[in-house]
């Protein structure tokens, strides 16, 4: 039977899966970070995730690292080597992909309820403090219009874009971007171009839908190559 302090961990890791957006099949930071976070030992952390994982709340894998959800069937992609195989550019050109497309489908199957759970995200990311509000929204802005196609495969693919940009070392590159976009940009220039997105979507424009998430995840790999990032 999992201790007190165990079961506080084990809550507390929902909860923060929960505040940064973590979804099915995205991955959990370092053991070393997260129990940081957490304010536990590494020990007691290892305890409460080995609680999550008999739960079927997530799964491990040594050398790869923690995943939330179950764990999948057959073997599974190696984040890791995809990270280390492509640059933080490279995972936006396949945003610029697959987005866009993502919008158009949202458009033409939107619901009164999903624009206004959209709208909604659009208005928290202009009242976001810090860098970690600002990322959390984001996520959770683009993955709630994959949510609105219903479409699995489009849900599951933008969570795992997502996981990788979790990743530590895409992090470190996306530091150097963040530097010069600041908290200021995503309130305020990155927040409009969300808008502009509902906004085609309310109208149910598809093709304009496109055309606006395009734009917006243009003008961040624009600052990522200005920032210097290798391509």
């Amino acid at each position: 039977m999992a201790t007190k302090r165990t079961q506080e961990i084990v809550e507390a890791l929902r909860d923060y899966c929960a505040a940064e957006a973590i979804g099915p099949g995205g991955q959990l930071p370092p053991e070393r970070d997260l129990a940081r976070r957490l304010g536990c030992s590494r020990e007691t952390l290892r305890k409460a995730l080995a609680e999550l994982e008999r739960a079927g709340d997530l799964w491990r894998h040594v050398g790869q690292g923690t995943f939330l959800g179950s764990r999948p069937l057959g073997h599974p992609v190696r984040e890791a080597i995809l990270v280390q195989g492509a640059s933080p550019l490279q995972l936006m050109q396949a945003r610029l992909t697959l987005e866009p497309s993502v919008a158009a489908e949202a458009a033409m199957l939107a619901t009164p309820a999903s624009i206004a759970y959209l709208s909604g995200l659009v208005d928290q990311g202009r009242r976001a403090g810090t860098r970690s509000d600002c990322e959390r929204l984001d996520t959770a802005f683009h993955r709630g219009i994959a949510e609105v196609t219903g479409n699995p495969i489009l849900l599951g693919l933008l969570d795992y874009l997502a996981g990788v940009r979790r990743h530590a070392a895409w992090q470190r590159e996306w530091d150097i971007t963040y530097r010069t976009l600041g908290v200021d940009a995503f309130t305020e220039r990155h927040s409009q171009q969300h808008e502009e997105v509902v906004t085609c979507i309310r109208r149910g424009a598809a093709i304009e839908a496109s055309d606006a998430m395009r734009r917006h995840l243009q003008t961040i790999f624009s600052a990522m190559k200005g920032a210097g990032l290798p391509s």
